[in-house]
């Protein structure tokens, strides 16, 4: 290896060393708010019978709620889509914390001109690198932000996940809710068949009016109408469940679950406790320390940097050679990032008023969902202890008067009516109540424990 050689590698060593003196990582890297893996437990938990699972497939049979839980979180759209937003913010942390290149110059000086330098025989020729030296720690700042940034994308992550498992929740409500109604409106159907039946004995046995049967069959006939109509809404509701996880149709046969009403609710000021676990709140440590980075780099962009050169000549007319060195720098004398670091400051304190506004923003939904969820539970528990036992009663009251002719059909149609309304009304209380019981969850971040409040 020649001596020019030698001494233009000890040159691009020496300045890429030097490079590197001025990076170093002031603080470790700070845990990510979720797994890189983007398949870590839900902040938003199913109940312990409901375990998620990371290896989901759509039953053909009956489905539970972490079942669906499951596979909407393996394989929503929405989800795998926001996993390549994550891998694009790892790759903008490590070309953050990349060193600048260096340059190779070549420059040939004093040729092809006018007599005496016609030729290259008077030539110079340079031949250097040059590297650009970061000060005041502007890479390692750089870096903080950008894995900051990876950072608050994880929490947009887990704001994503939690409004989904809010929305499959809620569908899978109204797939069970819809599956009773189903139920509710054939056992009603059937009381309307056992009518009919009833109703055409008397009529052969001359005791009532033909007329009567004629109602008796209208009310037949509106009740399986009625069952078409709900077995069509299960059939709409069960393709919802089934899009959460990018299902075009259903498989599964019917879900499982309950939409018990429980006795007692938890205080609001243990609600307000928890919402703190919102990541749409928790999100603001990490952005206010993100906006506080922003501010520390753009005050270490002020200084300026310089790049320091070296290699060296050759002289063609004596065949000489001699090294070469500089080094240059910017003058702060017009821009001094002033600009920059007061946009910074700016976006740092709107980041705090941010924070309050969520806050206050938060605790206003968390009132109103207390709120709908307080009025909810007291309807629910008012028509299970005093409408649907005073309905259920008066229909076998009338039903067996009616054959034993104290009343007529119409006594007996309206009692089938007014009991046909209590049970669906307090079905309706009971999906109301589970739907808004899902909003609460959704505010602070979690499934609610039912076994500390729900008396068997």
């Amino acid at each position: 290896m020649s001596i020019k050689a030698l001494v233009l590698l000890f040159v691009f060593s020496a300045i890429s060393l030097s490079g590197c003196m001025f990076n170093v990582h002031p603080n470790p890297k700070k845990p990510n708010p979720i797994d890189n893996t983007l398949t870590s437990t839900p902040s938003f938990r199913p109940n312990e019978t409901d375990q998620v699972s990371e290896n989901a497939q759509e039953t053909t049979g009956v489905l539970t709620l972490g079942e669906s839980l499951s596979l909407a979180l393996m394989k929503n759209p929405a989800l795998a889509a926001f996993s390549w937003e994550m891998k694009a913010r790892d790759a903008a942390r490590i070309q953050a914390a990349l060193l600048p290149n260096p340059e190779l110059n070549f420059e040939i000086e004093n040729f092809a001109g006018s007599s005496p330098l016609q030729g290259v025989d008077q030539a110079e020729t340079t031949i250097s690198l040059g590297q650009l030296i970061e000060l005041a720690g502007k890479r390692s700042k750089r870096e903080q932000v950008a894995s900051l940034n990876r950072d608050l994308a994880g929490w947009d992550y887990e704001t994503l996940r939690l409004d989904l498992f809010t929305e499959v929740t809620k569908s899978f409500i109204e797939v069970l809710g819809d599956q009773k109604k189903v139920a509710l409106s054939e056992d009603l159907l059937k009381l309307a068949k056992q009518l009919s039946e009833a109703v055409s004995k008397r009529v052969n046995a001359g005791k009532v009016s033909p007329v009567e049967e004629i109602k008796a069959n209208v009310a037949l006939a509106s009740a399986k109408i009625d069952l078409d109509r709900v077995k069509r809404t299960l059939q709409a509701s069960r393709k919802v469940l089934a899009a959460m996880w990018g299902s075009t149709f259903p498989k599964f046969q019917s879900v499982k679950g309950a939409l018990s009403v429980p006795t007692s609710l938890p205080a609001f000021d243990q609600l307000i406790d928890r919402l703190s676990r919102n990541p749409e709140l928790a999100r603001w440590a990490t952005e206010l320390a993100r906006r506080k980075a922003v501010i520390h780099l753009e005050k270490a962009q002020s200084t300026p940097d310089i790049t320091i050169g070296g290699g060296f000549r050759q002289f063609n007319e004596s065949d000489a050679t001699a090294f070469v060195a500089g080094i240059s720098i910017d003058l702060p004398v017009f821009d001094r990032n002033q600009g920059r670091i007061g946009e910074a400051q700016a976006q740092h304190s709107k980041a705090l008023a941010e924070q309050h506004a969520t806050v206050l923003r938060l605790r206003t939904m968390l009132s109103e969902a207390y709120r709908t969820l307080s009025t909810t539970h007291a309807a629910a528990e008012g028509l299970k202890n005093e409408l649907l036992p005073g309905a259920e009663l008066t229909f076998e009251a009338v039903s067996e008067g009616y054959r034993l002719g104290k009343f007529d059909l119409l006594d007996v149609l309206d009692a089938q009516r007014t009991l046909a309304q209590a049970r669906a009304q307090y079905l309706q209380a009971q999906i109301d109540h589970q739907q808004s019981l899902a909003d609460v969850e959704r505010l602070i971040g979690e499934r609610l424990d039912r076994k500390k409040f729900i008396t068997k």
